[in-house]
């Protein structure tokens, strides 16, 4: 059994000064009501809308490992569609002989929306990711460390979506629980498929392959690989005032090294126009 003993509550207070409605219609006419930027483990290269702004929570719990992580991220234009802000927060619980449970890494994330025409979306991404969570517990890296990430978003058909990321991480002076540093550099791949049953109910399956590195007592590196598939649904409720609630669920499974691990991921979005 799955036992809860925190909840986590964030206020955003960030105001949009401006709004760039020509894009935003070029999205309604592209796209038309379908749900968008919420995937799971994946990326989707579609920034947020000119005086919307979206907060998602997610968590995931693994059975093998009996570690959980949630996260809470924030994201809202600035002040248009194109470029967009965002930041995320984690907190992890770790299988420990003490069974500790304590904030990550925060990072400060932004997006740039180079493509959007027809059936392709492209958003690069850059992050800073801050020395918030204490590395001698194992939450953290000591130290800043960056992170780019390129998503991909193609519509197939009117019914049929494929979303791509790559990416890498790259955290100077990442350091492990005793002091002991090195510069590691970390990689992730991820591509899914999501069948629109209709606009409001979505069936999909992403694949993600990381492959971080981690600072043994001595200095030296070891490459950690993880490989999961992730199926899973979403749904959309929409309200006249312009919010829309996005609840999803999935089950991600290890395969190759991380084979034999399974878990439930859970989602929450809700997205809401700013101001009238």
């Amino acid at each position: 059994m799955i036992h809860f003993r925190c909840v986590l509550f964030f206020i955003p207070v960030f105001v949009v000064l401006t709004c760039n409605q020509g894009f935003a219609e070029e999205v309604k006419e592209l796209h038309g009501n379908k749900i968008m930027d919420n995937s799971f483990l994946l990326e989707e290269a579609y920034n947020q809308e000119p005086g919307v702004i979206q907060h998602i929570q997610t968590f995931r719990y693994l059975e093998k490992s009996e570690t959980w992580e949630y996260s809470f991220t924030q994201e809202w234009p600035v002040p248009g569609q194109r470029h967009q802000l965002s930041y995320t927060i984690p907190v992890s619980h770790l299988n420990n002989p003490i069974q500790e449970t304590d904030i990550g890494d925060v990072a400060l994330n932004y997006r740039y929306q180079l493509i959007f025409q027809d059936a392709i979306a492209l958003a690069p991404r850059f992050s800073t990711l801050l020395p918030t969570g204490d590395y001698k517990e194992g939450f953290g890296s000591g130290t800043l460390g960056y992170q780019v990430n390129i998503p991909l978003s193609l519509e197939l058909s009117g019914k049929l979506m494929n979303h791509w990321n790559m990416g890498t991480t790259i955290i100077p002076g990442n350091k492990e629980s005793g002091g002991a540093d090195a510069d590691t550099f970390g990689y992730n791949f991820g591509t899914s498929l999501i069948w629109c049953v209709s606009e409001n109910f979505n069936l999909m399956c992403e694949a993600v392959w990381n492959s971080p590195e981690s600072v043994q007592v001595d200095g030296a590196k070891i490459r950690n690989d993880m490989f999961f598939i992730n199926p899973g649904a979403r749904f959309a409720i929409n309200f006249v005032s312009g919010l829309q609630i996005v609840p999803g669920i999935s089950f991600p499974i290890g395969l190759g090294p991380s084979k034999n691990e399974y878990g439930v991921f859970l989602y929450l979005s809700f997205e809401h126009p700013f101001f009238e």
